[in-house]
């Protein structure tokens, strides 16, 4: 698929803007500060309704407006064209439309549009908590299979409720609490059991591929290794819920489950978070997404639009052209602010500045 049109109307700096896409590679380029990651958010935020940053919705309002408004023409590799649009309320709910009709739920959404963004934050995915790399493995699960966002959504209900009545509780633990707390531990385990066993199986088939991903971009063959092995899946989270039901009633939260789960990343046998330096960090985190996109694309049938957004700035030449080389065909899109490697080859060049869209007459660009 390709996305062929973008329209921005009171999004961050951009008070309207307009863009049309083509296939192949588009840099986007501007001094730091003009809007580049704003465009490519706008994008992202289409395929997924967040925003890749981590932000509320409002702070994607432009300062003074009410609300705004991303429209964007999609073509997928069979012809057929879709129309999504959403506005962004200040107060109140946002709305989305596809082809003009109202989007009831955002399931409804997933796959209409796909995209994989790689940003300088994605160092977070090695160094951070391990929240980060729950985000990680539960939204390439959704990429991958669409569906499992309604077992998501369903297992966060469930351990709010049951978060909620554990903070009822004050602490004691009466006949009453006991009795509802059994009604949600068994949800909870049901719906925790069948997400551990998701998690399980992606980690199982996207750690080759971060393997082969990660020597293409070092060149060099490393023993990459991640490992997913909670607890509570070796003893049963039933058995674990049990077990830890006085030490929830005490402390007024689910200690144990998948909300607490991570994912161990190894570079030759050691803890790459503590052990390894910051360009292997970094080439691991994007060897995670290429494998990522390519087992989306290999779900899909289709690529993802690829969206780089400043990270050939944060690596070396050789380990830029590299990540440039081994990319699937399909669109796209990378920001800068300085120079592009040659081996990025760009079709266009759209220039911004001040959030405002300046498209080049394309033919040069200086490279590295």
């Amino acid at each position: 698929m390709i996305i062929q049109h973008l329209e921005l109307t009171n999004f961050r700096n951009y008070a309207n803007a307009t863009i049309s896409l083509s296939t192949g590679v588009t840099a986007i380029v501007g001094n730091n500060g003009q809007g580049k990651t704003n465009l490519t958010e706008a994008l992202s935020f289409l395929a997924t309704l967040k925003s890749f940053r981590g932000v509320p919705n409002e702070a994607m309002i432009r300062t003074g407006s009410n609300s705004a408004i991303i429209r964007a023409t999609v073509v997928h590799d069979d012809g057929r064209e879709v129309l999504i649009e959403a506005e962004l309320a200040r107060v109140g709910r946002n709305k989305v439309q596809v082809n003009r009709q109202k989007l009831a739920r955002t399931k409804d959404l997933l796959g209409v549009m796909r995209t994989t963004v790689f940003s300088p934050e994605d160092l977070d995915l090695v160094k951070d908590s391990p929240g980060v790399r729950r985000q990680f493995l539960d939204d390439a699960l959704v990429a991958i299979t669409p569906t499992i966002d309604a077992l998501l959504t369903e297992f966060e209900r469930v351990l709010k409720q049951r978060n909620a009545l554990l903070k009822q509780s004050n602490g004691r633990l009466t006949a009453d609490i006991a009795t509802t707390l059994d009604v949600w531990d068994e949800k909870f385990a049901a719906l925790g059991t069948e997400l551990g066993e998701h998690r399980a199986r992606l980690v199982a088939t996207i750690s080759p591929e971060v393997s082969r991903a990660y020597e293409e971009l070092a060149e060099k063959e490393t023993p990459i290794a991640m490992i997913y092995e909670p607890k509570w899946r070796r003893s049963g989270l039933a058995s674990e819920l049990a077990s830890h039901r006085n030490d929830d009633i005490r402390r007024g939260s689910s200690t144990v489950g998948p909300h607490r789960d991570d994912v161990d990343l190894l570079i030759n046998g050691l803890a790459a978070r503590s052990h390894a330096s910051q360009g292997e960090q970094r080439t691991l985190a994007l060897a995670m997404r290429l494998a990522v996109h390519r087992l989306v694309t290999e779900a899909a049938g289709s690529s993802p639009v690829l969206i780089l957004d400043d990270v050939l700035s944060e690596l070396d030449p050789q380990r830029s052209a590299a990540l440039l080389r081994h990319f699937p065909v399909g669109q796209v899109l990378i920001t800068t602010a300085g120079l592009l490697p040659a081996a990025a080859h760009p079709d266009r060049i759209v220039h911004i500045a001040a959030g405002a869209i300046v498209p080049d007459t394309g033919a040069e660009y200086t490279s590295l």
